[in-house]
């Protein structure tokens, strides 16, 4: 079992990330931590609690809440894609008195590198949110961040358009600094980019062959927090689709052989304007191989599919 912290802001495919992650025997989730990005601070921390109690995880984690605003400029939000409670308006039913989790009582990024000192070269970051956390860790004790064995981050638009900008993820978009500060540290990142993630999704088709058919409080879940509407086969906002980003970022921890990666430079447009939170590839003989870093640019997406179908029904 590959030891993991899971860094997120719930978010839907946040929820869908840890469930798959939970339900998955490969992993073991020693750690949840929650960092300000799709909805505030306090919304991740009591969305990460629910989804806990929906899915009543054996080993209790340690959970966290890491920073409350980007290191740099305002906090951004997405309750436009992901509902002002984070989790599309689904409601998850919690026992009062019944934690599925333990409460760390530090903050995040102190339990990251609590963790990876605990488990030297045994543990793997997987990252589903701006990356506020790690480069505070990376700022207390880089030291101990380099204790990590990996860290899979889902984020950036390396050869692709952006989803909040045409030329910024959404992820890099809300913090660039702390962006630049991971990308730039030397640790062993795989990044997991739109590039990828716009080819692993939900469509009307799945819900009702695959997803419906489960018929569990995890089926029920998807359908609802993806605002899944049968009459008009679409999801939340009109979409026709519901792409996987965060799941695809859990795969990729489970089975690297998933995806097809490229070692590549990437570095951040730190600057505000219109280019802020942009991913470029920095080419050339000169790039250190330090600064290099995994991007995945192919994908199988129908065995990620099949991987986060088959694990909804455990």
């Amino acid at each position: 079992m590959k030891k993991v912290i899971i860094d997120c802001d719930p978010g839907v495919d946040d929820a869908l990330a840890l469930i798959l992650a939970f339900h998955s025997p490969e992993l073991d989730v020693k750690a949840v931590t929650g960092v300000s990005g799709n909805v505030p601070l306090e919304t991740v921390f009591g969305n990460i609690q629910k989804v806990l109690s929906l899915i009543q995880p054996q080993q209790r984690p340690w959970i966290a809440k890491g920073g409350e605003r980007p290191l740099m400029g305002d906090p951004v939000y997405a309750c436009s894609v992901h509902g002002e409670d984070g989790l599309g308006g689904a409601k998850i039913q919690t026992r009062e008195g019944e934690e599925w989790w333990r409460i760390f009582p530090g903050r995040a990024d102190e339990l990251i590198l609590e963790t990876a000192r605990q488990y030297p070269g045994e543990m793997t970051l997987i990252a589903l949110a701006p990356l506020t956390n790690l480069a505070l860790g990376l700022q207390k004790d880089p030291q101990g961040m380099g204790q990590l064995k990996e860290v899979v981050i889902m984020g950036g638009a390396v050869r692709t358009t952006g989803n909040i900008t045409p030329y910024a993820e959404f992820n890099i978009f809300v913090d660039p600094l702390a962006a630049q500060m991971v990308f730039a540290s030397g640790l062993p990142i795989t990044l997991v980019p739109l590039d990828v993630t716009h080819q692993v999704y939900l469509s009307p088709r799945i819900i009702e062959e695959r997803v419906r058919p489960i018929h569990n409080s995890f089926s029920k879940f998807v359908v609802e927090a993806t605002g899944y509407d049968s009459a008009g086969s679409q999801f939340r906002a009109g979409s026709k689709v519901f792409h996987l980003h965060d799941p695809l970022a859990v795969s990729v921890a489970i089975d690297p052989n998933l995806v097809s990666p490229e070692r590549l430079s990437v570095t951040v447009e730190t600057q505000p304007g219109e280019f802020s939170g942009r991913t470029l590839e920095v080419a050339g003989e000169k790039v250190s191989d330090r600064r290099k870093m995994e991007v995945c640019l192919g994908v199988n997406s129908e065995d990620v599919l099949e991987l986060f179908l088959s694990r909804l029904g455990a």
